[in-house]
């Protein structure tokens, strides 16, 4: 039950930091909370997730052609 309660108010804490994070940005920005959220998490975070993906199969295919070339010789 303690443990319980100890979760739900780190989720709690931490969701509150990360509303108190967003209201920050946007207001330094001027966009408003709304707007930050918006360009954070519809585009960033999809932006950046693409992107690292992207790199990781670059990588990816980097080394499996290292591999076959090593192979060959």
């Amino acid at each position: 039950m303690l443990e319980a309660l100890y979760i739900e108010f780190i989720g709690d804490t931490l969701y509150w930091a990360c509303v108190h994070i967003m209201q920050v940005v946007g207001d330094k920005t001027g966009m408003g909370y709304q707007l930050a959220n918006l360009v954070i998490f519809i585009f960033l975070q999809p932006g950046l997730i693409l992107l690292f993906f992207i790199l990781w199969r670059r990588e990816k295919r980097k080394s499996i052609a290292s591999v076959i070339n090593q192979k060959d010789n």
